[in-house]
């Protein structure tokens, strides 16, 4: 699967740790950064890129994280067609993609350690949206949603 992660100094060590992992298993992983550990560095300048490359079709799904994973999650929901939720539970890993086409996972590396956060992401990658009738009608919903214009 091509896959992408993106981290600020909040995910960057859990980020390089899951990068290695998952190329292990034989992913194609696309890093969008940090390249190092900058705590003077925003979550913006990675989240988007990583959301933009999802959006497109360049990647199949995406991996962002933060020290609580909220700023990656709000970065990368601004981004149409994209749909990333803040993930800590076994359930909501696998459910967010088979009912909501979940396409980025973002995780909080203060939130859950490394075990944690390679069980959610394997998943995440793991489901497949189910394709369900109402759950096309609810992304449709949505995706009008993202076409409007602000204001009006």
């Amino acid at each position: 699967m091509r896959i992408g992660l993106a981290a600020d100094h909040g995910g960057f060590v859990l980020k390089e740790s899951l990068a290695a992992a998952l190329r292990e298993k034989g992913h194609q992983i696309t890093d969008f950064g940090a390249a190092r550990l900058d705590i003077a560095d925003d979550y913006p300048d990675y989240v988007i890129p990583l959301a933009r490359a999802v959006a497109r079709g360049e990647l199949e799904r995406g991996i962002a994280l933060c020290s609580s994973g909220v700023g990656a999650s709000i970065a990368a929901n601004k981004v149409a067609g994209v749909r990333a939720a803040l993930i800590h539970d076994d359930f909501s890993a696998a459910q967010g993609v088979e009912d909501d086409d979940l396409n980025v996972i973002c995780l909080g590396s203060r939130v859950v350690d490394y075990q944690r956060a390679l069980l959610l992401v394997t998943r995440f990658l793991a489901a497949r949206f189910s394709g369900a009738e109402r759950h096309l009608r609810r992304l449709a919903k949505i995706a009008l949603l993202e076409r409007e214009v602000p204001g009006a």
